[in-house]
């Protein structure tokens, strides 16, 4: 196909003009890796807030500097960012980054890529690549995403553009892998589709997996966070088996892990938390009941991680009952807001279904997160929004009856914190083992 092999010469010469749809903890670090790499880039957001910011050279994600969008982004008279979808004409190639959320009766919601599709449709050009990169269930680039662009265009998928799927794999601050040392898994609904975007990520990612078709790139996305999802429940559950046995789950796991085979060390928590983890599993199972098929090992697995919330919250109770406490008009703290430790990322962390539940028990909360200065309005949990961090130097001069460490970020130091208070507890293993620290 001339159009394919015009466009592969384009990306090959750096003349592609690649855009990004959602500047978030996804999008964002593609923009730059790709600006990084001599491609002119648009990166496009309807958050007004964020495209100010980024035109202003500040990030508002912590481990993004403020030096990457000034010298990437904002600095540069080849890069642009808007939220005007009319100039994704002038692109080449387009990334769709945007949330896959549920809905509050755990189904998928797919607002986001259907509206980006009608936005984007009516600016759709030939011999433009697109390529959806949120995590979704197998079908949705074919069956939803595909058809709203035909529509809105014109024209013909795999015929007049090119459609690929690769799904994302960021960590944030992971110090190992970032977006550009992180293996590609790519799929598309035409060899010349494939063949296209396996140029445009080759050209700044370190390796692509090209795979048969979109929805085995779809499920793939799926199977590596189901098989996270399920483990951590699988160790979640063996803690509140070993907890009752007066056995620590922690020293079990530091003994297993020393086999060179046939075992892989996952640790427990307060519950699942992330954009992927909690969400992925649900994207399947609801899927898969089109088919007339029951996920019921993943369903199980989703029953016992949405349920250690509730654990932590019984561990703080008991742990009160040992000081002659009651939760009800307890001053309590969490200490840790984040998912996981060291970013600034809540999205979907159990600290909120767990802050949530003490409140409603009538225990009065604080937080202390270094990573996470004040709440942002969240759609589920809204009533907690404009809340600030207490600063950890006024910690032991509040009064506090107990504290759940939910999230153990590195620097903080938690036995000085536990040292400060009369009962802690601990769903990260983060302190040392003392009279005052129960295993959460």
């Amino acid at each position: 196909m001339i159009m394919n092999q015009k466009l592969i010469a384009q990306i090959a010469d750096r003349d592609a003009v690649v855009g990004i749809i959602g500047l978030g903890y996804v999008g964002l670090p593609l923009l730059i890796a790709f600006a990084r790499n001599g491609f002119a880039v648009r990166g496009f957001d309807l958050d007004a807030a964020k495209i100010a910011k980024l035109e202003a050279g500040e990030s508002y994600i912590r481990h993004i500097t403020a030096e990457d969008i000034t010298e990437f982004v904002s600095g540069s008279d080849r890069a642009a960012v808007t939220d005007d979808f009319a100039r994704s004409a002038e692109c080449d190639a387009i990334l769709i980054c945007v949330p896959t959320p549920l809905t509050e009766h755990r189904d998928p919601d797919l607002s986001y890529i259907t509206g980006t599709a009608h936005r984007l449709g009516p600016y759709l050009r030939r011999a433009q690549l697109i390529v959806l990169e949120s995590t979704t269930f197998p079908g949705t680039t074919e069956d939803e995403l595909i058809p709203i662009l035909e529509r809105e265009s014109g024209l013909d998928a795999g015929k007049d553009f090119f459609v690929a799927y690769s799904p994302e794999r960021e960590d944030p601050n992971n110090t190992k892998f970032s977006t550009t040392t992180i293996p590609k898994v790519v799929g598309g609904i035409t060899p010349e589709s494939l063949a296209a975007a396996e140029a445009l990520y080759n050209a700044v990612i370190c390796e692509t997996v090209p795979v048969s078709n979109c929805r085995t790139a779809e499920a793939t996305k799926l199977m590596e966070n189901i098989f996270r999802a399920v483990n951590i429940a699988l160790v979640n559950e063996l803690k509140v088996v070993f907890s009752e046995m007066d056995i620590d789950v922690w020293e079990v796991i530091n003994a297993a892990k020393t086999k060179p085979f046939g075992f892989m060390p996952f640790y427990p928590g307060p519950g699942l938390g992330g954009h992927c983890i909690p969400i992925d599993p649900f994207y399947l199972t609801w899927k898969a009941k089109e088919f007339g098929v029951t996920t019921r090992f993943i369903e199980l697995a989703g029953e016992v991680n949405t349920s250690m919330p509730d654990y932590v919250v019984q561990k703080m109770i008991m742990a009160l009952n040992d000081h002659e406490k009651a939760l009800k008009g307890s001053r309590l703290l969490l200490v840790g807001l984040a998912y996981k430790k060291n970013v600034d990322d809540y999205r979907e962390s159990p600290a909120f279904p767990i802050w949530r539940q003490l409140v409603q028990c009538g225990a009065e909360v604080d937080y202390y997160d270094p990573y996470c200065d004040e709440v942002q309005p969240t759609r589920e949990y809204s009533q907690f929004a404009g809340i600030a961090s207490r600063d950890f130097d006024e910690l032991g001069t509040i009064g506090y009856d107990g504290a759940i460490i939910t999230t153990a970020h590195d620097n903080v130091d938690h036995d000085a914190l536990a040292a400060m208070l009369p009962l802690v507890v601990d769903t990260r293993n983060a302190c040392t083992p003392a009279a005052n620290i129960y295993r959460g």
